[in-house]
């Protein structure tokens, strides 16, 4: 696989990365997860040349990064480890943001301890806490490279503001946040000061949590542990209104003899080489269908095709509800 550099502080990673989120948490069923199955699909991932894995102290909570640690034993050199600290972990569930200094150290001596490693190459701050300055976040991140704990520092789901007095600081590498055909939120600013200020994209839920792979059920079909039973997207006339729209990917996936889901990915691909996405799958026949999407060329035509039938007054549903909503910075 090819690789792409994130920012201009030299981080290079495989062009697409793998998110391992759910392997441990928020989409199926706990019977449906099977670490086994998981660590083999880490295996296979660096196999097919993908060396960027995304984790956080939250997943679980510390579940994800503990499977990743021992999946990557006699490996870790060969790829490079996301992963995030913000919030406050009590009883086993997330009890509000908390990027303290002192909270993140302590949340990066977990993470390396679970994830049984010496270094974390990418370190974002989950969410923007308001309670505490943005300086004071990074200027503790940039005492964790200076210590050799952390080689690069990323924010994920920050507005312009805050990344721009971030990345004054210290140089910001990645922004992490959701971007895919149809949650364009990015579009009209934030993307634009990332290239100005030279930092990569790394898009989280870049296939809709799914539906553009169009194997997609209504919200009430899925688990109550599922995310997706209370995403709006998936629910009522919203979902009617969504599966029309993602006609277009899936379409233009039959045309090409490929999938939705690789339709998806490569649209992203095809909108700049700062751009990495990391779709998330706990099964190896998933992942070798994402990796594919490297490979699927996709014509000026076909792009704006594609934009145009994913505009984004086209989607109907907020992207979260409005809990989730506020913890996004912008």
């Amino acid at each position: 696989m090819q690789t792409r550099r994130l920012g201009t502080s030299g981080l290079e990673v495989s062009a697409l990365g793998l998110g391992c989120m759910g392997m441990s948490q928020s989409y199926g069923t706990r019977e449906e997860r099977n670490e086994r199955e998981s660590i083999a699909t880490i295996h296979r991932a660096i196999e097919l040349g993908v060396t960027f894995f995304d984790t956080a102290e939250v997943y679980g909570p510390y579940t994800n990064e503990e499977l990743l640690g021992r999946a990557l034993q006699g490996r870790r050199d060969r790829v490079v480890i996301a992963t995030k600290f913000g919030f406050r972990i009590e009883n086993g569930g997330m009890a509000g943001m908390d990027s303290r200094p002192a909270h993140i150290r302590e949340a990066v001596e977990g993470s390396l301890r679970r994830l049984a490693t010496d270094r974390i190459d990418l370190l974002y701050q989950h969410r923007v806490d308001p309670a505490v300055p943005i300086e004071d976040v990074v200027r503790t991140m940039a005492d964790l490279v200076r210590e050799g704990k952390v080689r690069f520092l990323g924010l994920s789901e920050a507005g312009e503001q805050t990344i721009r007095r971030a990345h004054a600081v210290h140089p910001i590498s990645a922004l992490q946040s959701e971007y895919s055909l149809w949650e364009r939120n990015l579009e009209p600013r934030i993307v634009l000061l990332l290239r100005d200020l030279g930092i990569g994209l790394v898009p989280f839920a870049p296939l809709g949590r799914g539906f553009l792979t169009g194997a997609v059920k209504r919200a009430e079909e899925y688990p109550e542990s599922d995310f997706r039973r209370n995403d709006p997207r998936y629910q009522g006339g919203n979902f009617d209104a969504n599966v029309r729209a993602a006609a277009a990917v899936r379409g233009l996936a039959t045309q090409k003899g490929v999938t939705p889901g690789q339709i998806a990915l490569a649209w992203l691909l095809h909108k700049g080489p700062d751009i990495v996405p990391i779709p998330g799958t706990k099964r190896r026949r998933y992942l070798e269908e994402n990796v594919g999407a490297a490979d699927v060329p996709l014509t000026a035509e076909e792009m704006a095709e594609l934009d145009a039938a994913l505009a984004p007054e086209k989607v109907a549903g907020a992207r979260y509800s409005a809990k989730q909503m506020a913890q996004v910075d912008r």
